[in-house]
């Protein structure tokens, strides 16, 4: 009988060493969140611009990618611009975001924001981005220099939809994405573009 105890205490403690040896189990990788409005005055400048450069570069690849015919007009475009509203946690004039404009010839980047036009705008917390392709290097520097106003005549004009423009209309093609895809009803009316004085 007490041969038997001591296999038994013996096993036991085999057993609880390699338990103790086996590596604990990977935790699963949890996704990079937006940044905070407190983590993003902590960034420097370069910090800042390369956290919205990714958005807006994800978010461009991602259309292209998903959709061939703003492809086709991404490929004919002078310029592009995206622009990420609430993913980066910004909030200003009641709502708003940040992107970026990029001159397709020659590379360079112009940081910008976008906004209401007045206080009492809400986008309601909803996630979403811009997509604006430019026909033109006049249509593309007005935007980038003088800033762009979202009238309602002007998006809806401009805006693909569900994605079934194959043009430009008035030098612009625009695309509005969410979580889901490319939104089938658009309304960007009640926004402004404008530079980044901070990012520029």
């Amino acid at each position: 009988m007490k041969k038997i105890q001591r296999i038994t205490l013996a096993g036991l403690t085999v057993l609880a060493l390699v338990l103790t040896a086996a590596p604990a189990p990977a935790q699963e990788a949890k996704p990079e969140q937006g940044k905070s409005e407190e983590d993003w005055k902590k960034m420097n400048k370069e910090a800042k611009q390369g956290q919205v450069w990714s958005v807006a570069n994800g978010t461009r690849e991602q259309l292209l990618k998903d959709n061939a015919k703003a492809k086709e007009l991404f490929d004919k475009a002078y310029g592009w611009a995206a622009f990420d509203n609430l993913k980066l946690g910004f909030f200003f004039s009641g709502g708003g975001g940040k992107g970026v404009a990029v001159n397709k010839k020659t590379g360079k980047k112009t940081y910008m924001e976008m906004g209401s036009l007045g206080f009492g705008l809400s986008f309601g917390g909803k996630k979403y981005q811009v997509v604006f392709l430019f026909q033109d290097s006049k249509t593309f520097n007005n935007f980038v220099e003088k800033g762009w106003q979202a009238t309602a005549d002007a998006s809806a004009a401009a805006v693909v939809g569900a994605g079934a423009q194959t043009n430009f209309v008035n030098g612009l093609a625009i695309y509005q994405i969410d979580t889901k895809g490319l939104m089938a009803n658009v309304d960007i009316a009640g926004t402004k573009y404008f530079k980044d004085k901070d990012l520029n």
